[in-house]
C-alpha cells in the first residue's frame, strides 16, 4: 500500500498552517512520526513554538470579525466543502490516520466519515441558531436574548480520533461564527495538518482556521492562558484536562472538557446474552479499548455469569492481533508508554489477587517491532480493585459478578468517572432506573457503543464538563447577550 504523505498535499515538513497559509515555524525544532506496527518514520513535522501560537492566535482574531459578520449560511456552505473534500479524499486520510496512530484501517475509515458527518451536521444547524424575545416590564420593552460568538477558540485534541476529533471542534466553532486555533496531539498531528489543507482548498478564509502543531505542557498551555483565545475546547486525559481547567481559572475562562471514563457494561439474566457478548467485545476492543467510551468494568448477574464468560473469552481468544492494515481486530499501541503503562496495570491487578482468564501472547516476527499488547481478560471479586477504578485505555478489562440490578448500580456509580455506561435487559422498569439512576452522560442500552453527530456527548464527576456534538454541542460555542430594547 502506498500511503500519501503530507508532501502529497503540498505541506512541508516544517510548516504550520496560519492565516490561511502554509508558514514555516518559528522554531528549528522538529518532531520525527513513527508509525505505531513497526516504529518506521512516517513524517517529519515542526515542535511549534510559543511565537508560533502567538501568530496562530493574532491571524484568529484579526479573522473573526469579518467570519462573524458572515451569515450562518455563507459559513455552512464552506463546511459543506470541507466535508465533501474529507469524503473525495477519505482513503488518503484514513491511511496516513493508520500510519500515524496505529488504528485499524476500517477503523481509520469510520473515523474519517464520522469527521464528514460532523461537520455537515454543523452545517446543517446554521439554520438553527436562534435567539430569544420576551416581554419586558414596562409598556414598549421587549427583551432580546441573542447567542452570539466567543471569539477564538483553542481546540486541543487526543492521539485516538484526530480526524473526528478535529471536526468535533471545528464544525460548531465555525458555523458559530468563531474562528479557531486547533492543536493537535502531538503523538498524531498528520491528519489534522492535512485537514488544515482541505481547508485552504475549501475556501474557509484566511485566518479562521489555524493549526500549531507542539507540545500539550508548553503550546496547549499557552493557548489555554492566552489573553486572545476566549473558549477552550479540549479532548484529552483526566490529568490534562485538571492542567487546563487550573490554567483557565486565572482567567475566568469558559472551559468546555471531554475526557477520560471507566464505563460500566452490566448484563442482567433477562438479557440476550449472544447480544451483550457482541457488544460487549465491540465495545471493549474497538481501536483496541483506546476510546474514552469503551466498555472498562463488566457487571455480570450471577446467574448468568458463567454462562457470559465463557462465550465473551472464546470471542476474545478469537481476536486477531497484527499489522493495521490488514485483516485483523486489534493493532498497536500509540506507543511504548501506553503498553508499560498497561503492563503496570496487568501487575498490580495480579497483585490484588484478580484472578486472569484469558491473555493472548505474541508470536512471530510481527510483534519484534511496534508497541504491542494483547487482550487481556480478568476476573474479580471485588470493585476495590485498581483495574475496577483506573481507565485502562488499552485491550485489558475484567468481570465481576454481581447479585441484583441494585447491586450493579451501586458498584458502577461508585467511581470518579461519569462519561459511558451499558445496560442489557429486556426489563423496561430496569431501562427506566438507569435514567434515573446511573450517574453517567451517555448511556448505551442493549447496543455496543458509538456515538451520532446529533446526540449529545457528555461526561459527569471527572469525565468532563460542557459535552459535545448536536444541538448543544454547538450552543456550547455561544454565548448569551441580553439586549433591553424600549421602543417607546
Amino acid at each position: 500500500m502506498t500511503i500519501q504523505t503530507m508532501r502529497d498535499f503540498g505541506i512541508g515538513a516544517g510548516q504550520l498552517y496560519i492565516g490561511g497559509r502554509w508558514v514555516e515555524s518559528a522554531s528549528s525544532d522538529r518532531r520525527e512520526i513513527h508509525n505505531p506496527t513497526d516504529e518506521s518514520p512516517v513524517a517529519t513535522v515542526a515542535s511549534s513554538s510559543i511565537e508560533d501560537a502567538d501568530r496562530a492566535v493574532a491571524a484568529a482574531r484579526k479573522a473573526q470579525p469579518a467570519w462573524g459578520a458572515a451569515t450562518p449560511m455563507e459559513r455552512a456552505t464552506l463546511l459543506h466543502k470541507l466535508a465533501g473534500l474529507i469524503d473525495e479524499n477519505a482513503e488518503p486520510l484514513a491511511q496516513l490516520l493508520t500510519a500515524e496512530g496505529g488504528k485499524l484501517l476500517s477503523e481509520s475509515r469510520i473515523d474519517v466519515g464520522f469527521s464528514s458527518a460532523l461537520l455537515r451536521y454543523a452545517a446543517e444547524s446554521a439554520r438553527r441558531l436562534q435567539g430569544e424575545i420576551l416581554p419586558g416590564e414596562g409598556r414598549d420593552e421587549q427583551i432580546w436574548i441573542q447567542r452570539v460568538p466567543y471569539g477564538v477558540v483553542a481546540g486541543i485534541t487526543a492521539w485516538n480520533f484526530p480526524a473526528a476529533l478535529f471536526a468535533r471542534k471545528v464544525g460548531p466553532a465555525l458555523v458559530t461564527g468563531n474562528t479557531i486555533v486547533v492543536k493537535p496531539h502531538e503523538l498524531t498531528p498528520l491528519t489534522t495538518l492535512v485537514l488544515g489543507e482541505l481547508c485552504r482548498r475549501a475556501g474557509i478564509p484566511d485566518g479562521v482556521v489555524n493549526i500549531v502543531v507542539g507540545d500539550g505542557r508548553t503550546v496547549g498551555a499557552h493557548l489555554v492562558s492566552h489573553k486572545g483565545t476566549d473558549l477552550i475546547s479540549m479532548t484529552g486525559s483526566v490529568r490534562a484536562g485538571g492542567e487546563i481547567y487550573a490554567l483557565g481559572a486565572e482567567q475566568i475562562k469558559p472551559i468546555r472538557l471531554e475526557l477520560g471514563g471507566k464505563a460500566p457494561f452490566i448484563v442482567m439474566d433477562d438479557a440476550d446474552i449472544d447480544k451483550a457478548v457482541e457488544a460487549a467485545v465491540t465495545s471493549k476492543f474497538f481501536f483496541g479499548g483506546s476510546v474514552c467510551t469503551c466498555n472498562d468494568r463488566m457487571y455480570l448477574h450471577r446467574k448468568i455469569h458463567d454462562q457470559f464468560m465463557d462465550k465473551f473469552i472464546a470471542k476474545v481468544n478469537a481476536l486477531k492481533v497484527g499489522d493495521p492494515t490488514t485483516d485483523v481486530n486489534v493493532g498497536p499501541r500509540i506507543s511504548n508508554v501506553e503498553v508499560e503503562k498497561l503492563k503496570k496495570m496487568v501487575a498490580r491487578a495480579l497483585e490484588q489477587n484478580a484472578t486472569l482468564v484469558s491473555e493472548a501472547k505474541p508470536t512471530g516476527s510481527t510483534f519484534e517491532r511496534g508497541h504491542w499488547f494483547f487482550p487481556t481478560v480478568f476476573s474479580v471479586s471485588s470493585n476495590d480493585v485498581d483495574i475496577m477504578r483506573e481507565e485502562t485505555f488499552g485491550p485489558v478489562i475484567a468481570a465481576m459478578a454481581v447479585e441484583d440490578f441494585d447491586q450493579a448500580l451501586a458498584y458502577a456509580n461508585d467511581s470518579e468517572y461519569g462519561l459511558s455506561a451499558y445496560v442489557f435487559t429486556r426489563d423496561n422498569r430496569k431501562i427506566m432506573r438507569s435514567v434515573n439512576e446511573l450517574h453517567f452522560g451517555e448511556i448505551y442500552v442493549n447496543r455496543p457503543s458509538g456515538e451520532s453527530p446529533h446526540g449529545f456527548h457528555t461526561g459527569y464527576r471527572k469525565s468532563g464538563l460542557g459535552g459535545e456534538d448536536g444541538q448543544h454541542g454547538i450552543e456550547g460555542f455561544m454565548r448569551k447577550k441580553t439586549l433591553y430594547n424600549n421602543y417607546a
